[in-house]
């Protein structure tokens, strides 16, 4: 069973406020993020390389304890590093939450299948392998709105495999940014709600 990821997107930002930080992967999934919780814009950044949404995630997570970190990693991103569940693991962040969305595809270069298309591949059960105790898949939106709830109140790390569909949601508006202006956009909200300095003035200003 298989479920919108659109409408899981909705669920998930009912629930999270901009007070969190959110990392994305790159895809169709950006936009749909941005649709499904556009008061979250500023507050959310995506990662243009495979693999590296939730390592970037948990560096925001160690950086910033006091804050509740969000990662929306894919199957296939996670997949190119499974690494960094065992980093999970051993480090045990308390405010970091992973949402895999599992289309059981790569959406984003036309939808050749990821190693969980073929039902052996469990990324939560890895993931618990490698000491994330709060690792799940949820089959419903239901479950997996339950499990969002969980995880953004969690006091350890928490992940949910989401087992989407592979449908992009028809006539989603594109975000009117290129990937340079994502990454000021992002570092300025965070400037601003941390009350620090990341990048100054440009010298030729």
């Amino acid at each position: 069973m298989s479920y919108s990821r659109f409408e899981a997107m909705k669920l998930l930002g009912a629930r999270v406020d901009a007070e969190a930080l959110v990392i994305l992967s790159l895809g169709g999934a950006v936009d749909e993020w941005y649709n499904a919780a556009p008061h979250m814009r500023a507050a959310s950044l995506f990662q243009q390389q495979l693999g590296c949404v939730t390592p970037e995630a948990f560096g925001l997570a160690a950086g910033l304890p006091h804050r509740r970190i969000v990662s929306l990693d894919t199957d296939g991103g996670l997949l190119f590093n499974l690494g960094i569940l065992a980093t999970l693991g051993n480090e045990k962040p308390a405010n970091l939450f992973v949402v895999v969305w599992d289309n059981e595809q790569y959406q984003s270069i036309g939808g050749p299948r990821t190693h969980t298309a073929a039902g052996n591949v469990d990324l939560a059960a890895i993931a618990r392998g490698a000491g994330v105790r709060h690792a799940y898949t949820a089959e419903t939106l239901d479950e997996f709105d339950a499990h969002c709830a969980a995880g953004l109140g969690a006091s350890e790390p928490y992940l949910v495999v989401a087992k989407t569909d592979g449908i992009l949601e028809p006539g989603i508006r594109r975000k009117h940014s290129d990937g340079r202006e994502d990454k000021y956009i992002f570092v300025r909200h965070v400037e601003e709600i941390e009350g620090v300095t990341i990048m100054g003035p440009s010298e030729h200003n």
